[in-house]
């Protein structure tokens, strides 16, 4: 063990999809080793330092940039990613930092990399079943990747030291009061994710009235992302259908409750969906990097029988193929049960305790071997 209080980064953010399994893996951390240090790096937008404040974890703010979609943006995009760098290599230098851990995304690059030049230990988290650009790249320097779906490992270097540890939930989704909806009432949700789906805001309500006969019984609870819920509200209020309007839900509280949901196939909503076990009808995002949202949305509709609607597929007709999708749950008790059953054999709810028990090992073995010299995950090498 570190003879002082260790320090440990998670880098990343962004979007929940990123920030909210750190999160859990930082409260199963500190619930292991309370004395330990912890602190997030993020790229400073109010939704990642709100959430970050709220579980009681320090932050610091380093620039970051996604990868440019045109080549007068590529000398921005260097010098934010190389501010981001630096600063990120002093704040590890002068806070004594002994281990980073990646949360995937472009906000994660610059601290990771700095992590890998200062010879840190390095932990990356890889939620999705096709690996982002910054796992990629990074993980052959990486004491362990994390990764949610077993076919990620043959997107990375041989030698990368993989473990499938599903990918973290907060622990407070499982504690957290239901809200308080009439139990009367079976509960369709829709979600786009922290922040929004501008295609789910636009047309699932389209595709729910014409199918409104029926949705006797039903509550509607619709989450906007910040943007979009007064345009979303009025075209409810204009289709003549109720539905309870949110920018943003809690997930613990309206996920205990929810019997249908349409969302997006982001690694971390899904896999909070598997935890309560929750039926799905998938409308994978069809600009997500390498498409990996659609890959992820295949593997759950093979194994855990979520339906699968795809955006680029249906074209013009998208409105009435989530239409006919959501019509046939609806309708059928019976298999929104058969689903539920199979979407929570998904679940990994000890995830978070999964990684943590890793990463507290990483710190107890100083002798290991400098990162190009391993062949093997160092917990399976002989004492």
């Amino acid at each position: 063990m570190i003879g002082r209080r260790p320090h440990l980064v998670l880098a990343g953010g962004g979007t929940g999809g990123h920030l909210f399994p750190g999160i859990a893996v930082a409260q199963a951390l500190r619930d292991r080793w309370p004395q330990i240090r912890l602190t997030f790096v993020g790229c400073g937008k109010p939704f990642e330092q709100e959430q970050v404040d709220r579980a009681g974890f320090d932050y610091f703010c380093v620039s970051s940039a996604p990868s440019p979609q045109k080549l007068r943006d590529l000398p921005a995009f260097c010098w934010k990613n190389l501010s981001g760098y630096r600063a990120a290599r002093r704040f590890l230098k002068k806070e004594h930092v002994d281990l980073v851990i990646g949360l995937g995304g472009y906000v994660a690059f610059p601290t990771a990399r700095a992590a890998v030049s200062l010879r840190r230990k390095l932990v990356l988290l890889e939620q999705n079943a096709i690996p982002g650009r910054v796992t990629r790249l990074l993980s052959r320097h990486a004491d362990l990747v994390g990764t949610a779906f077993e076919e990620t490992r043959h997107f990375l270097a041989s030698r990368t030291p993989v473990l499938r540890t599903g990918t973290p939930v907060r622990q407070a989704l499982f504690e957290a009061r239901p809200d308080e909806l009439p139990r009367a009432e079976r509960i369709l949700l829709i979600l786009g994710g922290s922040g929004g789906a501008r295609a789910l805001n636009e047309t699932v309500p389209k595709a729910l009235y014409r199918i409104r006969d029926r949705l006797a019984g039903w509550k509607l609870v619709h989450q906007t992302g910040p943007s979009d819920r007064p345009s979303t509200e009025s075209l409810y209020a204009k289709l003549g259908l109720s539905a309870r309007v949110e920018s943003f839900l809690e997930m613990g509280p309206i996920l205990r409750q929810t019997d249908l949901i349409v969302c997006r196939a982001g690694g971390s909503t899904l896999a909070e969906l598997a935890s309560f076990g929750v039926p799905a009808v998938l409308l994978p995002y069809p600009f997500a990097a390498d498409n990996h949202q659609r890959r992820n949305a295949e593997y759950f509709a093979r194994s855990a029988g979520a339906v699968l609607v795809d955006q680029r597929d249906s074209g013009d007709r998208l409105e009435f193929d989530l239409a006919r999708e959501i019509e046939n749950l609806v309708a059928d008790p019976l298999r929104r049960e058969r689903l539920s059953y199979l979407m929570k054999n998904q679940g990994r709810p000890e995830a978070a305790r999964h990684v943590a028990q890793r990463v507290v090992e990483l710190l107890e073995r100083p002798d290991l071997v400098p990162r190009h010299d391993r062949t093997e995950p160092p917990w399976r090498r002989a004492s």
